[in-house]
């Protein structure tokens, strides 16, 4: 690949950071575009559902900065996330920082990353429950038919509502999304495990059992019940039960590991590697599935999936936002030896693809995506499609506009005396 000699990497800066918030309904994804004296301008994304504030709030950080500085930049700002999408704006600066680091050397992102394991990545394709298990494999079948290798489906307590004697639970706590599982004191009955058994089953037997489904979105009831109902859909082989339980109990999630035969996948909403490698050393988790925009970035994530490679356990990809996250996975993905799937959320969304220019289409093709080889992640924005698809906050609804208001660096970040 030739040099790119427009550049002056040693002497790049940073002088802004602007973003665009598109999606649809209640979806949202803020990309992010920093700039420089140069005329290089990279892109990230903030995780979907996350402010764009995250990532504001870090701009008077990286002005006047080398972006190639990519690591020490991170180190830089990374107090500034948390676990799910408070880690949403480190991690979408991140992926900015590393589109530009490979444009300024003219190299794609995952030869920072150390360079490349695969040249395509598996893609596995998440499909919301219906009500009517045929209905449902018949959405399957049709994942299949359209090259997916691999699939995800909801099978959760949800599909019980309204079915007497099948769930026990206080409404007024079962209906608050924000009391974990444990906490809810939701169980469920035989009859209530005979229904969602059923449900699977008939799925099951539609689609057959030489493509892998994982399972997700159970809903939030005691270990007890989700060993039981663990133990009930084991016979099914699964190829995961996904964040059955909160990743903050191990000892929880160890125990339902040890009752049933079915592989235990979480990890979606955890940031940095520490609290991935304390899951690896209680031997808690079958897979580990990091979201890129929650778990550090690129460069975090790979660290994570190597930690992970030494305890023999896999890594998947969570990830449910535009073509710039996927390909800063897909990035990722080339690079990282464990890895073995990625999720797409939008199989669906007709003009998900259109959102970009580069990659060409179709950037999905019979359930891979090509690698680019291109400087950076690869991506180039269609602007007209983007703007048709605008989905901000009206505070915030714009379209890389001015963001001077956050230039100003007026905290003393440092965490010790």
């Amino acid at each position: 690949m030739a040099l790119n000699r427009n550049s002056n990497p040693s002497s790049l800066k940073i002088t802004d950071l602007r973003f665009a918030v598109v999606g649809y309904d209640n979806w949202r994804w803020p990309i992010l575009r920093i700039d420089t004296n140069q005329g290089i301008s990279g892109y990230g994304e903030v995780r979907d559902g996350a402010s764009v504030r995250y990532a504001l709030i870090l701009k008077s950080r990286l002005l006047g900065e080398n972006p190639c500085h990519t690591e020490k930049l991170f180190r830089k700002i990374m107090q500034f996330g948390g676990h799910a999408r408070l880690g949403g704006g480190v991690c979408g600066v991140e992926m900015a920082l590393m589109d530009l680091a490979g444009k300024a050397w003219g190299v794609p992102a995952y030869q920072l990353a150390g360079g490349q394991y695969r040249n395509r990545v598996k893609v596995y394709a998440d499909t919301p429950s219906l009500k009517d298990p045929k209905e449902m494999g018949k959405r399957l079948c049709n994942r299949v038919e359209q090259g997916f290798k691999f699939l995800k489906m909801d099978l959760g307590i949800d599909l019980l509502e309204g079915l007497e004697g099948t769930l026990i639970q206080d409404t007024d706590i079962s209906k608050n999304p924000n009391i974990m599982h444990p906490f809810t004191a939701t169980q469920i009955t035989e009859k209530g495990i005979e229904y969602l058994v059923e449900y699977a089953k008939i799925v099951r037997d539609q689609v057959g059992y030489s493509v892998p489904i994982a399972l997700d979105h159970f809903g939030h009831m005691g270990v007890e019940s989700c060993i039981r109902l663990g133990q009930a859909l084991d016979p099914l082989n699964f190829a995961w039960y996904e964040d059955m339980i909160p990743w903050q109990f191990p000892q929880q999630l160890r125990l339902l590991k040890e009752s049933v035969t079915t592989p235990i996948c979480t990890g979606e909403d955890i940031y940095l590697k520490e609290d991935f490698k304390k899951l690896l050393d209680a031997e808690c988790v079958s897979y580990i599935h990091p979201d890129l925009a929650t778990s550090g970035g690129i460069m975090e994530t790979k660290r994570i999936g190597d930690i992970a490679q030494e305890y023999g356990v896999p890594m998947f990809l969570h990830q449910a936002g535009s073509p710039v996250v996927a390909m800063a996975n897909v990035h990722c993905a080339a690079a990282t030896e464990g890895f073995v799937a990625l999720e797409m959320h939008s199989v669906d969304l007709s003009w998900w693809q259109d959102l970009v220019k580069k990659p060409v289409k179709p950037i999905l093709d019979q359930g891979y995506i090509n690698v680019p080889d291109t400087p950076g992640l690869g991506i180039e924005l269609n602007e007209l499609i983007m703007k048709e698809h605008l989905n901000g906050p009206e505070s915030l609804n714009s379209f890389f506009e001015n963001t001077d208001e956050w230039n100003i660096l007026d905290s003393n970040d440092r965490l010790w005396s």
